[in-house]
């Protein structure tokens, strides 16, 4: 396998957050520049309609930072999109979110622990939910414990670092239009025999804009969530993602060593 461009690229979607987006942004840069990793950042403006994508002009002449401007296609389909690139471009893939609430102080535990890893997962620690969004946090989990199997608990954080060899296979078998692809790959990753690891991670509640899902939106959502979660827990059962995914991560360790 041909030696990528970069050893990370972070992916981050990104919808109204005029309030902190350079903030953020110019703190993972920062971060990842001090830590020594070569990177690149691909920050995706998911058709905002506040100041967002004036701010994030801002960076354009950042060769770290690509920022691609789309109309609105939802949270899920953006974070899919930004994957597909991510994993052409870098060893490794990082998807964070664009709100703040789950800093870069917790990034470099991650790093340190990939060489012993496929996936290493922030688990959301602290986190405050309201009753609606906590039933749907379980249900989530319940979901992908009934079709993939036991492993990951904070099956959708937003905190993730994958091996991009292990995850490019995986992205074959969830259709661009799903609203969750992490809780997806969270259980097949899990079924995979994909080598997870956690780490607890602090969630700060959030301090600018507000959720863009809420209220009875965040059911129907939920809802067709998991009849999505169902189907591509079929087609990835009928699949030889097994094999696959064990073969990216033996290619991975022979170049490795």
């Amino acid at each position: 396998m041909p030696r990528k461009d970069y050893e990370l690229a972070l992916v981050m979607p990104v919808y109204n957050e005029q309030g902190c987006i350079a903030g953020v942004v110019s703190s993972w840069r920062d971060t990842l520049r001090a830590a020594g990793i070569n990177f690149v950042m691909i920050v995706i403006d998911d058709g905002s309609r506040d100041r967002t994508a004036d701010i994030l002009q801002g960076f354009a002449g950042d060769e770290r930072i690509r920022v691609i401007h789309q109309t609105n296609a939802g949270h899920g389909p953006t974070i899919l999109k930004g994957y597909a690139q991510a994993v052409i471009l870098a060893d490794w893939v990082f998807q964070c979110d664009s709100d703040n609430e789950m800093g870069p102080d917790s990034f470099g535990k991650l790093w340190e622990m990939r060489h012993d890893a496929d996936a290493v997962l922030g688990h959301r620690r602290h986190r405050r939910q309201n009753l609606q969004r906590s039933l749907i946090s379980v249900c989530s989990r319940m979901t992908v414990e009934r079709f993939f199997g036991r492993g990951v608990e904070d099956v959708n954080t937003p905190y993730r670092l994958m091996r991009s060899s292990v995850v490019q296979p995986i992205l074959e078998c969830i259709p661009p239009e799903t609203v969750a692809p992490n809780v997806i790959l969270s259980g097949a990753l899990t079924f995979t025999g994909a080598r997870v690891q956690t780490v607890p991670v602090p969630c700060q509640p959030r301090q600018t804009g507000r959720p863009s899902i809420v209220r009875w939106k965040l059911w129907r959502v939920a809802l067709r969530s998991f009849g999505q979660t169902v189907r591509c827990s079929r087609r990835i059962r009928r699949s030889q993602l097994r094999e696959r995914c064990a073969a990216g991560v033996l290619d991975t360790t022979t170049r490795i060593h």
